[in-house]
C-alpha cells in the first residue's frame, strides 16, 4: 500500500493510538485502549492493520551512541568514483559504526550517519571509502531537534515560518 492510500484510512482513532505509541512505545494494549477510549480489541485490530500497512514499520530502542563509546558523530556526503555506487551501499552496509546510510540527489550520491569513537578513527573508517569515491564529513556538534516522526495530527504539516523581516513580494 502507498503512502497515499495508507492516509487515506488513516482516521482519528488511528492518529489517536499513533500519538500515544510516539509518546510511550512500551504502552500496552489495554492502557492504549483506556487512553484512547476504544476496546481492547479495536486496539489490537487497528494495530494488526497499521502494521500490515507498514504505517508502523517497527519499535526502536533510542540508544545514545556517546554511552557506548562512540561520542563523535557526523554526517558524510560521499561521491563514488564511475561504476562505484554499489561498492560503497555494500560497504557502508558492513561497517558497524555506519548507522544510517541515504541515497540523495545531487553530485553527492549517498549520506551516511557515522558514529565513531575518536577522530582518528573517523580517518580510519572513511578512508575504506577512497578506493570508490570522494567524502565530504561534517561533524556533529550538537542536536538542537533530536529525531522524531512527522506530525500525527489530523490537520496538514505545519505550514513553512515566515522569516522575520521578510518582505512579501520580494
Amino acid at each position: 500500500m502507498s503512502g497515499e492510500e495508507s492516509m487515506d484510512r488513516i482516521d482519528k482513532i488511528d492518529r489517536s493510538l499513533l500519538t500515544e505509541l510516539d509518546s510511550d512505545p512500551r504502552c500496552s494494549t489495554a492502557e492504549l485502549a483506556r487512553r484512547v477510549g476504544v476496546s481492547v480489541p479495536t486496539v489490537r485490530e487497528r494495530l494488526r492493520r497499521l502494521h500490515e500497512d507498514n504505517v508502523i514499520r517497527g519499535y526502536h530502542l533510542d540508544i545514545d551512541p556517546a554511552a557506548l563509546g562512540y561520542p563523535f558523530s557526523a554526517f558524510v556526503r560521499v561521491r563514488p568514483g564511475p561504476g562505484q555506487l554499489r561498492r560503497i551501499m555494500d560497504l557502508a552496509d558492513t561497517i558497524p559504526e555506519i548507522t544510517e546510510c541515504h541515497r540523495i540527489t545531487g553530485e553527492d550520491c549517498l549520506l551516511i550517519r557515522l558514529h565513531a569513537a575518536s577522530l582518528d578513527s573517523f580517518e580510519d573508517t572513511l578512508d575504506q571509502f577512497l578506493l570508490y569515491g570522494q567524502t565530504a564529513t561534517s561533524i556533529v556538534q550538537s542536536t538542537p531537534v533530536p529525531r522524531r516522526n512527522p506530525t500525527l495530527s489530523a490537520s496538514e504539516p505545519s505550514p513553512r515560518p515566515r522569516v522575520v523581516g521578510q518582505s512579501r513580494g520580494h
